[in-house]
């Protein structure tokens, strides 16, 4: 009596085919962090226009400032001829310099809000997601340019309503928003820096209201490089308030600047602003 035929393998139907076990012994790639920064940075704009939205006071309370520069300041000065400034009236020579000073101050306690975001557990969450953290702190940078941004549009009105002689050609007023983007992004980065030096609130504070008004000072916001003590021409030379400044007089009221180099040092200054405050991150989190 002849035996029955042994019955064929059993096959899976879910057997794995060789593309999934190469997937089972290697796992896929991650998705690369670099690719996260755009929809970090759109996302973090969104986030404070968001809590613009929510609380518009911030911007009435930020234009009270600008508006008594060109109201006091800038009309004083005008009618007392104390400044030369080339034919140009001292409140249009003023303007621009006051919406780099806006940005400057917008941005420069920036800081506080990461350390906030520390003390809250919002850093940590962060941190350990897929994106790299120079995409965090770019951001976060250019989130507070967009707030700047705003500002600058409200300090433009008031000059504007004084009678300041502004431009109103569109690549011009792009050009504004790029410069006013760059400067605040590296004040920003600066104040996140020196965040994740000092590690504190209060010492934060001290810092940016230690070095705000020097920055100021020390730059053309006010008056002409021509006229400052060589040592005080100096420290211009290496303000990015400066250049910031240097450019949106050329942008907005047409007098000589040197727009290539501004855009190329306020660059620059933004790109190792992210570095050294994406270096401190992590020092900041612990």
């Amino acid at each position: 009596m002849s035996e029955a035929p042994a019955a064929p393998p059993a096959v899976s139907a879910d057997a794995p085919s060789t593309g999934d076990i190469g997937l089972l012994l290697k796992p896929p790639s991650p998705r690369a962090g670099w690719r996260l920064l755009p929809a970090r940075v759109v996302a973090m704009c969104a986030v404070e226009l968001q809590k613009l939205s929510h609380d518009r006071t911030e911007l009435y309370t930020r234009a009270v400032q600008p508006a008594l520069w060109l109201l006091i300041f800038g009309q004083t000065f005008t009618r007392i001829h104390a400044i030369p400034t080339g034919g140009v009236p001292y409140t249009d020579f003023l303007a621009p310099g006051i919406i780099a000073q806006s940005a400057m101050f917008i941005a420069i306690f920036y800081g506080i809000q990461i350390i906030w975001e520390r003390d809250a557990g919002i850093l940590n969450k962060l941190l350990v997601t897929p994106t790299p953290r120079a995409a965090l702190i770019t951001g976060k940078a250019f989130a507070s340019g967009v707030k700047a941004l705003i500002q600058a549009v409200v300090v433009i009105i008031i000059a504007a309503l004084l009678g300041v002689s502004l431009t109103w050609n569109p690549l011009k007023l792009l050009g504004v928003a790029l410069i006013v983007i760059l400067g605040s992004a590296f004040f920003a980065c600066l104040s996140m820096t020196i965040a994740g030096i000092v590690l504190n609130r209060d010492r934060l504070m001290g810092f940016g209201q230690a070095i705000t008004m020097p920055l100021f000072f020390a730059s053309n916001a006010l008056y002409p490089v021509d006229i400052m003590p060589g040592w005080l021409q100096a420290i211009s030379k290496v303000n990015p308030l400066s250049y910031e400044v240097d450019a949106l007089r050329g942008l907005l009221i047409g007098t000589p600047s040197h727009l290539a180099l501004d855009f190329g040092v306020l660059a620059v200054a933004a790109a190792v602003g992210i570095a050294a405050a994406s270096s401190l991150l992590g020092r900041l989190a612990r």
